[in-house]
């Protein structure tokens, strides 16, 4: 398995704001490159990068993980050299002031607001907003910024790729690189022992989720798939205090299952097969405990003439910040459902 955390690394390390994901796209192409003939491959108009071991006389499995991550954009560049900017992708304002951020050209900054000393007694009390906070970048002036930056450049987050306690791991971007990591390792397991595949299998690289308009649709509409597994990344409260209810699931506990979110129904039989293949295989899960969020499912459930989806997401502490937390175990039990699921052909 250390492969497939080595990947990881290089994955949440690469710089991909919704909009700019194209170094991730080049690294996961460079990690399949020597594996390239035995699988058919494209890249569709919104950019996401489709792999597909033709199979066709089985059903169409999509296998579906997004490549961009949240950040930022440059909305006006000031007269005293600091960058106005706005959220690409959904950010809590909280875990945004004070951190570092890098721009597409390599341009480094830290994102500032008024400090607490400055502060009125009411504006301690709340949360400052984005609108009130700016990227500085060393710059003095418009004219000096204006060298590094342009209206419209993205930045995300600095943060290293650290493993600590007890198979935890922390970094940015672990949504979804996770699923990105995960997909490229099973494509190398098939490829290294030539597995004889119950699908029409297709890999799809997506782009775009993390604004809502996800080119999954696309990749979707033109795979045309009966069968649609999202391998995500959901956000988690099991913080001190948190209704049980609302704490989704746990670390440490297995890929997550859901019925439903915010966006989308999930196919029941599908997903009780799915239950069922770990139930098989020994392989830990959970049940999401909570209505919430959302991701690619819903666009490929509703693409050509329907899709039934399923999907498997890591349990992530702070995610959509610099310091997304996730364990070892979840990710790898992702892999084992989905290297099992491939084998098992699935059809109603």
């Amino acid at each position: 398995m250390n492969e497939l955390f080595d990947l990881l690394k290089k994955l949440s390390l690469e710089f991909g704001p919704t909009g700019y994901h194209k170094p991730v796209y080049n690294a996961i192409k460079e990690e399949l490159k020597d594996y390239s003939h035995k699988f058919e491959s494209y890249t569709d108009k919104a950019g996401a990068y489709i792999v597909r071991f033709a199979n066709e006389d089985k059903p169409k499995l999509m296998v579906s993980a997004h490549m961009d991550e949240v950040g930022f954009m440059v909305t006006e560049i000031c007269d005293n050299g600091r960058l106005r900017f706005g959220n690409v992708g959904g950010i809590d304002p909280i875990v945004m002031s004070s951190k570092r951020v890098i721009s597409e050209n390599g341009i480094k900054g830290a994102i500032i607001s008024k400090p607490i000393h400055l502060q009125s007694a009411e504006e301690r009390k709340a949360v400052t907003k984005p609108s009130d906070m700016y990227i500085d970048i060393g710059c003095d002036t418009k004219e000096d910024a204006e060298k590094y930056v342009m209206l419209g450049d993205l930045f995300t987050f600095i943060s290293d790729y650290t493993e600590f306690g007890d198979g935890f791991i922390k970094g940015k971007a672990l949504d979804d690189r996770i699923g990105c990591a995960i997909m490229c390792h099973t494509i190398k397991e098939i490829c290294r022992n030539d597995l004889e595949l119950n699908y029409d299998l297709y890999f799809a690289f997506t782009t775009r989720e993390e604004i809502g308009y996800s080119g999954a649709f696309l990749a979707a509409e033109q795979i045309q798939p009966e069968y649609g597994f999202i391998i995500e990344s959901t956000a988690v409260g099991d913080i001190h205090g948190a209704p049980s209810e609302k704490r989704v699931s746990t670390l440490g506990n297995g890929g997550t299952v859901s019925f439903a979110d915010r966006g989308t129904i999930y196919d029941r039989s599908f997903t009780n097969h799915i239950m069922d293949v770990c139930k098989k295989n020994e392989i830990k899960y959970q049940i999401k405990q909570y209505v919430s969020g959302g991701n690619d499912s819903s666009c490929i459930q509703k693409s050509a003439y329907g899709t039934k989806v399923a999907v498997m997401s890591c349990p992530s502490r702070y995610i959509h910040s610099a310091s997304n937390v996730v364990h070892r175990d979840d990710i790898e039990s992702i892999y084992r459902v989905l290297m099992c699921l491939i084998n098992t052909g699935y059809r109603m």
